[in-house]
């Protein structure tokens, strides 16, 4: 085995004036270095638009961009071969603000210009108006995924150099799969991939990073070739959660309903444009949040800078946009005179009301509910007056005393669509087999920390009554399973396993009734045994099968969408989920200290399949949201990194995450296939601008950018 490793640019923008790798390439050891000339098929990927270079030839447009990739017999080897390869660049001046690229004067920065997106809605009267207005600046920073389990890939050349095996880290195998497809210039079917071990994904493992090196480097040489990154170039190696500007303004009336939304939303894509246009749809199309809103206008753009691309993270876009209706809510409520939950339940959106967007939202919407059940939530004990330090912001540094704490309480409520939008078609393939009284399942969903994998034994023992499911390796050789994002893998893969054991139950029933001239339409599945609704039949499952195997693939798919007019209406969501939050937080004013005490939070979730994996996610979602909230950004300055490790990017550890009290909203969802509705996204959600409103609440002070800054 080879190792691999990337040479990458530490210039945001520049012209390559020159590569030599003359030295590098005679250093013992050494078995090949790859640029630009070297790629057999296409010369760029992306997954939405294929804007991104393999490798950079012309230009770099961003700190971090690969430019070679070298395979030796050690990663000192390769460290040693990128040191010596000599690069002479024309350093150029980049472009890092959101409104400079949008300046129709300003120079493109790449041959498909620098906006990715430029959206509206208009929707209701234009003209409409009410007593109560207020508007706010909101600013979100860069997040960082920040998954424990770093980029990893692993390739292995077939023997006569016509396809290539890849063990990898990712959330979509059949879209990496057609990408390194084409930049090898290979049929599909000779690109091979097999999910590897993921520590955590959140959205940055949906755009390829080092895959297409790795398969390249292989087939070269004809050997394997193993590449990983550090942390600090994992930093560089994906997107991360886009930086955003959202401008807003509430007219309401007197009484704190809502008349119209005015909205401007400007989200940084960085270099390349990964999922910037999605995320910005997303935005932009939850500007009202779960509120009823008759009239709006909004617009929005997704713009290319020479910052680090941007592109999935959990809440895709929805974060940017819940930041900034809540902080509204919040002043209606003051305006009005009201409380922050009266307004967010007067204004609380129902089942058959009428989204800004046109469509009509036909999701169970216990909106209300969450609101209610949040607040009901008990608080926390008030802080003793000799609190252990542990307690008190700052913790053990001994920085903060308890007569300057002050407390307060916030909350955030927000909705998420669930799955793919704007007429994709979205789906899930899953194979079920059964023998001899045992299943085995086949699918290729990502597992990425999210439970599949449990959960989808459990749906073959719910369906077929069996004890032993096993599932095959993760890989492409069935169907896809569609990306492991959009909360949508229990809806979907979930549905396609479901699906494929209630195929073969049917065939198992029609065995049976032939078997003992039985209908099969009289037939159930009772604990671990087939048996007669309407005799005395009884047959175990493993007994029903012995000697016969019995396979079905099932393909689910969600209903149709559409893409928005020009005037941003359409039925372009599939689903939609709700979730409300209420934080405590302990505030030192003067030294900017904040302790979150409390998370409560009540969560549509349409049924519970595993109560210990569902709790798990909201408990994650919340770090994460907290970590925005406080104390996560990747800080930049002139389109450079300053904080590429976990040294400098902040997270919250044990020792930050607040106590989560926690009820599930179960609510049957009828257009799922098991009445359950993702719920990966919402935890990190309206957990964010809770904490924000808790901070505000403690001192008075209208805080509009995230994370607080002491």
């Amino acid at each position: 085995m080879l190792w691999g490793a990337t040479l990458r640019s530490p210039h945001p923008y520049a012209r390559i004036i020159s590569i030599d790798i003359s030295a590098a390439i005679k250093i013992d050891g050494v078995e090949t270095i790859l640029l630009s000339g070297d790629v057999p098929g296409k010369l760029t990927y992306g997954l939405i638009a294929s804007d991104q270079p393999v490798f950079a030839s012309d230009y770099v447009r961003y700190m971090g961009e690969p430019i070679a990739a070298v395979a030796a017999d050690h990663p000192e080897t390769c460290r040693r071969a990128l040191d010596a390869i000599v690069i002479h660049y024309e350093v150029m001046t980049p472009l890092t603000s959101i409104e400079d690229a949008l300046n129709p004067n300003t120079p493109s920065i790449h041959p498909d210009g620098n906006v990715f997106r430029h959206q509206r809605i208009l929707h209701g009267d234009a003209n409409a108006t009410g007593d109560i207005i207020v508007e706010g600046e909101y600013e979100i920073g860069m997040q960082d995924q920040a998954f424990l389990g770093l980029e990893a890939a692993l390739a292995y050349p077939d023997s006569d150099g016509a396809g290539v095996e890849l063990v990898v880290a990712t959330q979509w195998l059949h879209e990496d799969q057609k990408q390194i497809a084409d930049c090898l210039a290979m049929p599909k079917e000779k690109v091979r991939l097999q999910l590897g071990g993921v520590g955590g994904a959140f959205g940055a493992r949906e755009d390829i990073s080092l895959q297409v090196h790795t398969s390249l480097l292989a087939l070269r040489t004809g050997r394997p070739v193993k590449m990983q990154y550090g942390r600090e170039e994992s930093f560089f190696g994906h997107v991360h959660r886009h930086p955003a500007k959202v401008w807003m303004k509430h007219h309401a009336t007197a009484e704190g309903e809502i008349v119209k939304i005015e909205a401007r939303f400007l989200f940084d894509g960085g270099a390349y444009s990964s999922t910037s246009a999605a995320v910005l749809l997303n935005g932009i199309t939850h500007t009202q949040g779960p509120y009823r809103c008759d009239n709006a206008i909004v617009e929005g753009f997704a713009s290319r800078t020479n910052n680090p691309p941007c592109g999935a993270m959990r809440g895709f876009g929805v974060v940017q946009a819940c930041f900034a209706h809540e902080g509204q809510m919040d002043k209606i409520a003051e305006a009005a005179g009201i409380s922050p939950v009266a307004v967010r339940l007067l204004n609380a959106i129902r089942t058959g009301d009428t989204l800004i967007t046109g469509q009509v939202l036909e999701s169970i919407a216990p909106v209300e509910r969450c609101i209610r059940e949040t607040d009901a939530l008990p608080l926390p004990p008030p802080l003793p007056s000799d609190a252990h330090e542990l307690l008190l912001p700052g913790g053990s540094g001994l920085t903060a005393e308890r007569r300057h704490i002050v407390r307060g309480i916030g909350y955030g409520v927000s909705i998420k669509n669930i799955m793919y939008s704007e007429g994709f078609d979205d789906y899930s393939t899953a194979r079920c087999t059964l023998t001899n009284g045992s299943v085995e399942l086949k699918f290729a969903t990502s597992e990425v920390g999210q439970g599949f994998v449990t959960l989808a034994p459990q749906i073959a023992r719910s369906v077929l009554g069996v004890d032993n499911v096993t599932y095959d390796t993760i890989d492409t050789q069935i169907g896809s399973a569609g990306s492991t994002s959009a909360s949508r893998q229990t809806w979907m893969s979930g549905g396609a396993v479901d699906g494929a054991c209630r195929l073969v139950r049917e065939r198992l029933f029609h065995h049976v009734g032939l078997m003992h001239s039985i209908d099969p339409l009289r037939l159930v599945i009772d604990g671990t045994d087939v048996v007669d609704q309407v005799g005395t039949f009884r047959v175990s499952v493993a007994d029903a099968s012995e000697g016969i195997e019995i396979s079905e693939t099932f393909e689910h798919h969600h209903r149709a969408t559409e893409e928005l007019d020009e005037n941003g209406q359409g039925n372009c969501h599939t689903a939609f989920a709700f979730v409300a939050h209420r934080a405590v937080v302990d505030v030192d004013p003067e030294l900017g200290l904040v302790k979150v005490v409390q998370i409560a939070t009540a969560q549509d979730v349409g049924r519970v399949l595993n109560p210990l994996s569902a709790i798990g996610q909201l408990e994650g979602g919340i770090a994460q949201g907290l970590g925005l909230a406080v104390m996560e950004e990747i800080v930049m300055k002139d389109g450079k990194v300053r904080n590429p490790s976990f040294t400098d990017y902040l997270l919250p550890t044990a020792l930050d995450a607040p106590d989560v009290v926690a009820v599930m909203i179960e609510e049957y969802e009828p257009q799922a296939p098991l009445g359950a509705k993702g719920i990966g996204e919402p935890p990190c959600i309206s957990v964010t601008p809770a904490i924000v409103a808790a901070i505000r609440n403690a001192i008075g002070k209208n805080i509009e950018r995230i994370p607080v800054r002491p």
